[in-house]
């Protein structure tokens, strides 16, 4: 089945789809980030470090980006809260809000099914929520990217400025490179 971009709507996220959003960041984290990361970061990971952010969809900031049909095959957002990167279960997340002037604003948790990969799908999500960001007084944008992100993000201006080790549940951790860009 070929599968464009072209097929593809983006709305704001609504409560209604977290169920799908789950499902849509376990079938992208177990089927693209395997040459990345160990089966034990990836069991650690998911729902910590790598899952929903249920304040992205509260703050409207949260975007589905849905095939014909219906079917949700990628996600992402940006936020104007001081949290980096993780799910709703990471420790140490940040709440207050970001100033426009003087902060980054954040890009936050895009998945893409494996089915809808290298497609574009990645970029028109980032493209949407670099535009938001712009729209609402950011200048700059700051993220945590996975290390399959790296290249994509790369590509699209983003530098990377360290690494970090996130301590999982499990023991393990899990490597994110902080990367930023300016508008």
């Amino acid at each position: 089945m070929s599968r464009s971009i072209e097929e593809i709507e983006l709305r704001t996220a609504t409560s209604a789809d977290v169920p799908a959003l789950n499902a849509l960041v376990e079938a992208s984290v177990r089927g693209l980030q395997g040459n990345d990361y160990t089966p034990a970061e990836i069991e650690g990971a998911l729902g910590y470090a790598l899952g929903l952010d249920s304040q992205l969809i509260a703050d409207g900031t949260y975007f589905v980006a849905e095939a014909s049909g219906g079917s949700i095959v990628g996600s992402g957002g940006w936020s104007y809260r001081a949290t980096l990167c993780g799910s709703d279960h990471l420790r140490g997340r940040t709440s207050g809000s970001l100033d426009p002037v003087a902060d980054a604003a954040k890009i936050r948790a895009i998945y893409v099914h494996p089915l809808w990969a290298r497609r574009g799908l990645g970029s028109l999500i980032l493209d949407h929520c670099e535009r938001q960001a712009r729209e609402a007084g950011f200048r700059r944008l700051e993220m945590g990217s996975t290390l399959t992100g790296v290249p994509l993000y790369s590509l699209r201006g983003y530098r990377e400025r360290e690494r970090i080790a996130i301590a999982l549940p499990n023991g393990e951790e899990m490597a994110v490179v902080r990367m930023t860009k300016n508008l």
